[in-house]
């Protein structure tokens, strides 16, 4: 689905929501089927609601803009899938953090 132009696109789209949120989105890559992000957030931000506009502003916005190419991907008509992964990383370097996301096999 992900070519390193719609992870551009995708992005742009993230950090909108974030910035909604009153979160930094402080790391983004991905690969041709999925996404990484390293987020700060604050407490009072709960972290589902987050990942659920994050899914869902993303793939309304990409399924509006890349509408031919997006109907070959979707998994069961879905653009996400319903799961997502989420770790809380305080005190870990965030050095490592952000190598570990920049060196995904990012799509041309």
């Amino acid at each position: 689905m992900f070519t390193d132009e719609r992870l551009i696109r995708c992005e742009e789209l993230m950090r909108e929501v974030c910035a909604d949120f009153e979160v930094e989105l402080r790391e983004f890559n991905g690969e041709h089927d999925h996404v990484h992000l390293l987020v700060h957030y604050p407490p009072k931000a709960a972290l589902s609601k987050l990942v659920n506009s994050l899914k869902g502003v993303s793939a309304r916005m990409l399924r509006k803009e890349y509408s031919a190419h997006v109907r070959e991907h979707l998994w069961g008509g879905h653009f996400w899938s319903g799961s997502y992964f989420a770790g809380s990383v305080g005190g870990a370097p965030l050095t490592e953090l952000k190598q570990y996301i920049e060196q995904q096999q990012r799509p041309v």
